[in-house]
């Protein structure tokens, strides 16, 4: 079956293209149920390439001194993104999350480690305008059970 490039998925990101502010609240400690959030900034620039199919952003954390970059490629055949993440420290490329938007939210599922526990993680974009958007990180420690929210960005379009 042909889908309509227009609608299979592939401009989904289009909405982060540009400069953002970004306010991070992110848990001091995970997976033991805390609730003492740390607050941060940073500044997020988003390009789209290759028409759109891949998109890349770079995240600057200027208090924190070191940036970070997610790179997105969407598979036209599953109608899926892959989300990778590298940060400045490491250097390393994360494995990827999977997933796709539906009736306006992005869910995107994968498996991730918290120190040396492993964890299954989901990344959610949701309350996206023009101006604004939320991105959030959740992990869970048992399989997929129960899951913590750790992580919230809260964009606010700069340009």
């Amino acid at each position: 079956m042909a889908y309509d490039a227009q609608d299979d998925g592939r401009r989904d990101f289009h909405f982060l293209y540009g400069r953002w502010s970004v306010t991070h609240h992110r848990l001091t400690t995970r997976g033991v149920g805390g609730d003492d959030w740390d607050v941060f900034h940073s500044e997020t620039f988003c390009q789209g390439l290759m028409g759109g199919l891949c998109n890349v952003d770079e995240n600057d954390f200027h208090d924190r001194g070191f940036q970070g970059l997610s790179f997105r490629t969407f598979n036209v055949e599953t109608r899926q993104w892959a989300i990778y993440w590298v940060n400045s420290a490491s250097g390393a490329l994360q494995d990827p999350v999977f997933g796709r938007f539906e009736n306006g939210i992005g869910l995107f599922h994968g498996d991730d480690v918290d120190g040396d526990r492993p964890v299954k993680v989901v990344y959610r974009w949701e309350d996206i305008t023009a101006s604004s958007a939320c991105w959030s990180q959740a992990f869970s420690y048992d399989g997929g059970q129960t899951w913590e929210t750790n992580w919230i960005m809260d964009f606010t379009r700069t340009a």
